[in-house]
């Protein structure tokens, strides 16, 4: 779709700020957050009201419950959800979520994300999201192996590798898998590596796929840097959420000279302003599991640390967690969205009217999982593998490419870093559905 028709933003007015911070329901669920972004960009875009309708719900919604016998002999009955919001530039891609807060909202909202996520990059997938409402943390192991291949066996032909390919997210990981890779492969009959992506190496996944969000979290936050004119090595970060992008992006912003000041997980976190062993933080998580009294600083909790004064605060955790409430506190110069839909549109008002916070939003931001998933998705398909340096190398040149892209939308419009990067995805989409038009 033509950008021509993309008008400049209007001002807020901090009454306006004011008196969304001032809603009880300004934090509203991720789906709300979704839907205001997408009527602001096609407000800008002057978005085709019969595009606008096909994009503002996702194409399927797959509800199902499933029995599992736990170790016990009892049998639990689990909800599970697969949300595919759009494929018209590829297959519906996106991760699987093990959480006790899964619902249907959280999920389209995140489908909707990796659609213009997906086109921002140009890669030829569409946005799906996927989960089980439960805590993965109170179940064994054997008893997770039978969750996931029961779920997987009752998505049945809702997944496949041209159709809807899963990929790890919050409480799930290459294990998770490599059991969702064999279960569909057992079904259909043959073996399938390409129906997910974020496997381990052993059964078709890719060099570099494990650590390419934090990688791409990391990569891009020095290259913002570096536009500020303050050098890595003299930048502090804080980090909200220590699971695999966290920690993925605290170990490749600490080998890059940053100095990590502040970490959390779900239990509460630690702050030093001297900096922290990422290697022995990590090394104490495997250990107890936790980062609850891991010592090496200050406790802090996870509402605290994020208005810790520090160069870049990455929140890498759960969405939503920016809200009107601490947004006028954040002590930070850049905000890199390493998690998706972690700022509230309220809160993201206010930042943008503060003025003196860079925002990397989530669709840039967080997107090294989902080239890397590309890549490995590819390398399925061929039978053919590429080394990490190639991998990590042809990362680069798309976040470059994507970033390039972004500033330039910016500066030709004067408005948000994150609505250029929503009006360049959603623009991709709703160009290729008006090429393609309506069947039948």
């Amino acid at each position: 779709m033509s950008q021509g028709n993309i008008q400049k933003d209007a001002a807020v007015s901090s009454s306006t700020v004011a008196a969304a911070a001032a809603t009880p329901a300004a934090k509203g669920n991720l789906y709300s957050v979704m839907q205001a972004q997408l009527d602001k960009a096609a407000k800008f875009m002057s978005l085709s009201p019969d595009v606008y309708t096909i994009l503002s719900q996702p194409k399927n919604e797959v509800i199902i419950n499933f029995p599992v016998r736990m170790d016990d002999g009892r049998y639990l009955l689990f909800k599970g959800y697969r949300v595919q919001h759009n494929n018209i530039l590829g297959p519906y891609k996106g991760g699987i979520r093990y959480h006790e807060d899964v619902s249907l909202d959280e999920l389209k909202g995140l489908s909707a994300a990796m659609t213009w996520k997906s086109a921002l990059h140009d890669i030829p997938f569409g946005g799906g999201k996927g989960g089980i409402k439960f805590n993965p943390r109170l179940h064994s192991k054997s008893e997770l192996e039978r969750i996931t291949r029961r779920y997987t066996h009752a998505l049945g032909q809702n997944i496949g590798p041209e159709f809807d390919i899963p990929a790890p997210d919050v409480g799930t990981n290459e294990q998770v898998m490599a059991w969702m890779m064999d279960t569909y492969s057992n079904h259909v009959g043959y073996i399938c590596p390409g129906v997910v992506t974020g496997k381990p190496i052993a059964v078709g996944g890719s060099q570099g796929r494990r650590e390419a969000t934090g990688a791409g979290v990391a990569y891009l936050v020095g290259k913002y840097l570096e536009d500020m004119k303050c050098p890595v090595r003299e930048a502090t970060v804080a980090l909200q959420g220590f699971g695999n992008v966290g920690s993925e992006t605290a170990l490749a912003l600490a080998e890059m000279g940053a100095k990590i000041v502040a970490i959390s997980d779900y239990t509460g976190g630690v702050h030093n302003p001297a900096g922290i062993d990422i290697r022995k933080a990590l090394a104490y998580l495997q250990s107890e599991r936790v980062l609850k009294d891991f010592g090496g600083g200050s406790p802090v909790t996870n509402e605290q640390l994020l208005e810790l004064p520090c160069t870049v605060l990455i929140p890498a955790a759960l969405e939503r967690v920016i809200t009107p409430e601490n947004a006028p506190k954040l002590r930070c110069r850049l905000l890199a969205e390493a998690a998706n839909g972690p700022t509230t549109n309220a809160a993201d008002r206010i930042i943008e009217e503060r003025g003196d916070i860079e925002v990397i939003p989530d669709v840039l931001c967080n997107s090294g999982g989902v080239i890397v998933s590309y890549f490995e998705w590819l390398q399925n398909q061929q039978s053919f593998y590429w080394g990490r340096d190639e991998v990590i190398s042809k990362l680069h040149a798309i976040l470059d490419k994507a970033k390039e892209s972004v500033e330039y939308q910016k500066r030709k419009f004067k408005f948000s870093r994150r609505l250029a990067a929503l009006t360049l995805g959603i623009g991709r989409v709703a160009e290729a559905k008006q090429k393609r038009g309506l069947f039948p």
